[in-house]
């Protein structure tokens, strides 16, 4: 079988091509190879670079590598967070013609660590706890999708930084099955091995000595659970209101608002005697303000950064002379400028000074949006202790002395 190279993006295959096929990847060249965190894996694992891009390259059986490509493109089309694929790449073989293990590619997710590595200093139990409430999250996307995971864990998934709290992104679909709607006993199945596996790895960095002491692995395990059971009651309950007490149906799609997820369609039903209303949401969607903030300004943000983001930019909309509220009819008189409008403003004479105000040697390994998040948190900090607004500008001087400039790297974890 001669080598083969199926790729997503047509400009793929010409770099790809560069990369030496006919070595194992244990033995590739340390010219190809970027040196980043890699978490536990039962394949071997390799970071290379092709071109201007980084990939994290996997080893795996054929047939493993023909059904988890084809996963992860389906969950990408889903906006589920997860890897992105790039490429499988079957019919390897080395110079003597033996064959060797075909490979899948994912681009390497910029600014995610896996927890192992998050792991290297004793982590607090509440940022532990952040940590399994972001995999609970993302368990409950792939559950309203129709996805069952079959090896939920840590060292499974990737975390990046989200403003205070992570988000969590799926590796490793090999065990997945997508479907149009899971069972409850799929459901309960993933979570079973969710908390096992979970339990496992926390009393694995125990013995290690690189818990914490406070952190009790078997709790946590049944805490991610109850998270999630929480989580998945909200989004998935019906609810009966009195007729008389409609506006309680705008209460609980602002609820979920809040949590991050959009209504799709709601299901509303009136009871026989006209006294009572059943409503049930159709939640298929999460990412609510990261949908919200890329609509009104381009950017593209993790949902807790996307929430920080828009509220700085809703005050200083109002703090605008021209600024004409968004319920505002198109036929009002009113002179001024649109949301949308400011927006824009917002980003070219705002958002972008103040990031750029960080040199860029200090914002490697941090996205953007998080950066800004932190200049947001840091302004707000300087100001209550000044007990005035000491502005951005001066923000931003003292956080690059002060928080940046003692930070190893853009990705160390509070």
């Amino acid at each position: 079988m001669e080598l083969q190279i199926t790729a997503t993006d047509p400009g793929h295959p010409t770099t790809l091509l560069d990369l030496p096929w006919d070595v194992p990847l244990a033995a590739w060249p340390e010219r190809h190879l970027v040196a980043l965190p890699r978490g536990i894996s039962r394949h071997v694992v390799r970071f290379a670079r092709a071109g201007h891009d980084v990939f994290a390259v996997k080893e795996v059986g054929e047939g493993a590598a023909v059904r988890e490509y084809p996963l992860l493109r389906a969950l990408a089309r889903l906006a589920v967070p997860a890897v992105d694929p790039v490429a499988v790449v079957p019919g390897r073989a080395d110079a003597h013609g033996e064959p060797l293990e075909p490979v899948l590619i994912t681009r390497q997710l910029k600014g995610s660590l896996p927890y192992r590595s998050m792991f290297e200093t004793t982590m607090r139990p509440g940022t532990i706890q952040r940590l399994l409430d972001a995999l609970a999250v993302l368990l409950v996307r792939l559950h309203l999708t129709g996805f069952a995971w079959g090896d939920c864990s840590l060292s499974n998934t990737l975390f990046r930084r989200d403003a205070g709290a992570y988000a969590a992104y799926l590796v490793d679909a090999e065990t997945g099955q997508l479907q149009p709607r899971l069972t409850d006993g799929q459901r309960h199945y993933d979570l079973d091995v969710a908390q096992v596996n979970i339990v496992g790895e926390l009393m694995d960095l125990e013995a290690g000595g690189s818990l914490h002491p406070a952190v009790d692995p078997v709790p946590f395990g049944r805490e991610l659970i109850d998270r999630y059971g929480a989580l998945w009651h909200e989004l998935t309950r019906t609810s009966v209101y009195p007729r008389d007490k409609r506006h309680y149906i705008d209460r609980r799609i602002r609820r979920l608002n809040d949590l991050g997820f959009d209504v799709a369609e709601m299901q509303i039903q009136r009871s026989p005697d006209g006294d009572h209303v059943t409503f049930l949401p159709k939640v298929v969607d999460a990412g609510h303000h990261q949908r919200q903030l890329l609509r009104l300004t381009g950017l593209d943000a993790e949902e807790n950064q996307a929430r920080s983001l828009l509220n700085d930019l809703e005050t200083w909309m109002a703090s605008q002379e021209d600024f004409v509220p968004g319920d505002a009819s198109p036929d009002d008189e009113a002179p001024g400028a649109r949301p949308e409008v400011l927006a824009h403003r917002w980003v070219r004479d705002v958002f972008r000074p103040a990031v750029r105000a960080v040199p860029a040697e200090l914002r490697e390994g941090l996205d953007t949006a998080q950066i800004y998040h932190e200049l947001l948190e840091h302004r707000w900090y300087l100001s209550e202790r000044a007990q005035r607004d000491v502005g951005m500008a001066a923000a931003a001087d003292d956080y690059i002395a002060t928080v940046l400039a003692g930070r190893p790297d853009g990705t160390d974890v509070p």
